[in-house]
């Protein structure tokens, strides 16, 4: 497995997007894509079976905030044009999860063995886009400069149920200064498409987070004096969705490992 700097000097230009997912299909990158093909928009993944790819849609839809779908396969089809010509959904992630009964069962970084007609792939916005915006902005995003996948939190805020569908919102958290934090609420108010506004900033005890040095997902980073917590709703609440509603097969992205899409992240700007 190659570094994310050294694959950040090999994927660069137009063609960025394309090399990132042939880097995840040939088995190259497996880790995390934060930092990786800065123009390009990545999107959390989820994939259920026809039969609750209804509910799961409805699910999306109630709840805009953590759900904000990008695109929507159709039935069996493993591509996604909408978001890149060449895509192959059971390939082009770093890693997966496979969920059986609402169980984790492996993480693996290829599905193709376990693909079948009957599957469709909904692709989340994912909190990477707004994080180009901040950063040009001068704002620190401290697990960008660590090298480290943004820590997420499970929550006590509730999703709003859609058939078998239901459980906490996740978000994730980015220490701010205040200033920043302020100026980060203008910036990611934009781009609803990717999460938009924080919805929690301060005490994480007030959202149900009892250990801010503990993550649920992903990597935590240090709260400096003088900082605040800054959260956001996180594209990984659907996997908290999968193990409430114990469908009996799903796929998901692993925390972090995104796919990357030829989407510009300029585009998704609201204004």
């Amino acid at each position: 497995m190659q570094s994310n700097e050294v694959l950040n000097e090999k994927i660069d230009g137009a063609s960025s997007a394309r090399s990132v997912r042939l880097a995840a299909r040939s088995g190259a990158l497996s880790s995390h894509t934060s930092g990786l093909a800065s123009a390009h928009v990545q999107g959390n993944l989820v994939i259920v079976p026809q039969a609750h790819a209804g509910d799961f849609l409805r699910f999306c839809q109630a709840n805009p905030k953590p759900c904000p779908l990008l695109g929507v396969s159709e039935v069996g089809d493993p591509s996604l044009r909408a978001l890149g010509d060449d895509i192959d959904i059971r390939s082009d992630l770093p890693r997966y999860r496979v969920w059986r009964h609402g169980e984790l069962v492996d993480e693996p970084s290829d599905v193709r063995a376990l693909w079948a007609d009957d599957l469709v792939s909904f692709v989340i916005g994912c909190s990477f886009t707004f994080e180009h915006a901040l950063l040009a902005e001068g704002i620190e995003l401290r697990h960008v400069s660590q090298g480290r996948n943004v820590a997420m939190y499970r929550t006590n805020i509730q999703t709003a149920r859609a058939g078998v569908f239901h459980g906490p919102m996740v978000v994730s958290m980015r220490p701010l200064r205040a200033a920043d934090a302020i100026r980060a609420v203008q910036i990611t108010s934009r781009f609803p498409a990717v999460h938009g506004a924080p919805v929690h900033i301060g005490d994480p005890a007030l959202i149900g987070i009892r250990s801010i040095n503990r993550p649920d997902y992903g990597e935590a980073v240090e709260l400096m004096q003088g900082e605040l917590p800054v959260f956001w709703a996180c594209g990984v609440t659907p996997q908290a969705a999968l193990a409430a509603a114990r469908l009996p097969f799903a796929i998901t992205h692993a925390p972090g490992a995104m796919l990357v899409t030829d989407l510009l992240h300029h585009r998704l700007a609201a204004f």
